[in-house]
């Protein structure tokens, strides 16, 4: 059922394709409109045949207009001794823009579809750890579940998909780590914001509405045309989660764990610096635990004429239990507007 519903309501979360408007307001008809598609695909899903490979979306898919935008949130529940909050109905969740109530509209439990794209450097500074990045990303998907995507970008100074064009995401953890060792070349100087400005151009063609971004790499750049302003704007506008992955050389002078952090917070990831490159398949594992144990939170925004604005984003979990909990998502959005420079 999620994989028939992420397909019908991914134009809606998409950032670069053309766009539908519903209605001159974001209320309720646009709520209806979307309520009533996502119905509509849970009563024929069970008819459509499953595709044993991952077919390009179409490139025309309509999207909602900035007036009647899809705002989604991955959120992270904990108690207060670290452990996952599970299980949760969607009733116990409040979402506030701005402090202002918004209607829930979408809401996926734990372990649903996801698609996820792993950003890698492959500059110099990565030749040492290159094969072990290879096989802890391969790890993670082979530990996905059989309905989630992958695809991957490595860069240097340049951004290169591992995949194919005839083939932009797969389920198969063998082909993803033939093309990521393919990709792969650890040479050459890094545009780590070109990578993630492309990454999120790259996973709004995804399947579900789920969607996470790994970046790995030192948070250097010194090659980009794109600066990190430009980026952080991108990733405002996208609902992606990203998790960033910092293999910090403390003798590099370019490394910086800071903007790494800011894009882990601006969007509900997270953020890990491992001590050794060696560390990063427990850092990838923890990564994939923590996407099981999210939730998926989509609203329409109540609030009018936001092109290109901020909107500051609080959940609030009323748990059952009156337990005290630790809430992690994005701490807010940017309307789709211009394209941003």
């Amino acid at each position: 059922g999620a994989q028939g519903i992420g397909r019908l309501v991914q134009a809606s979360i998409g950032q670069a394709q053309p766009a539908l408007r519903c209605s001159p307001s974001p209320g309720d008809m646009c709520r209806r409109w979307i309520i009533l598609m996502i119905g509509l695909a849970m009563t024929t899903v069970s008819a459509q045949e499953r595709h044993s490979a991952v077919q390009e979306p179409d490139a025309q898919s309509p999207v909602f207009s900035s007036r009647a935008e899809l705002v989604v949130a991955h959120i992270t529940v904990k108690d207060r001794r670290g452990a996952y909050v599970t299980a949760l109905p969607r009733d116990v969740f409040r979402i506030l823009e701005d402090g202002i109530p918004q209607q829930v509209d979408f809401f996926s439990g734990e372990d649903s579809s996801v698609t996820v794209g792993f950003l890698v450097d492959s500059s110099g500074s990565m030749r040492e750890g290159r094969e072990r990045v290879i096989a802890a990303a391969t790890a993670f998907a082979e530990a996905s579940n059989s309905d989630d995507e992958v695809f991957a970008l490595a860069f240097n100074e340049q951004v290169r998909a591992a995949l194919p064009d005839s083939m932009p995401f797969t389920s198969d953890a063998r082909v993803f780590r033939a093309a990521l060792a393919g990709a792969m070349g650890a040479q050459g100087r890094t545009a780590m914001y070109d990578a993630i400005s492309n990454g999120l151009s790259y996973i709004a063609k995804g399947h579900h509405p789920r969607r996470v971004l790994v970046v790995v790499g030192d948070g250097g750049d010194n090659a980009s045309t794109k600066t990190f302003d430009h980026v952080l704007r991108e990733a405002q506008a996208s609902n992606a989660a990203i998790y960033t992955v910092g293999i910090i050389d403390p003798l590099e002078r370019e490394a910086n764990p800071g903007l790494l952090k800011r894009l882990a917070q601006a969007t509900g990831g997270e953020a890990f610096f491992p001590r050794h490159v060696d560390d990063v398949d427990d850092v990838l594992r923890t990564i994939a635990h923590d996407i099981r144990h999210s939730y998926t939170l989509g609203y329409v925004s109540s609030h009018s004429a936001r092109d290109g604005q901020f909107g500051r984003l609080r959940v609030v979990v009323d748990d059952p239990a009156r337990r005290s909990l630790r809430v992690r998502t994005r701490d807010g959005y940017r309307a789709a507007g211009p394209p941003v420079r």
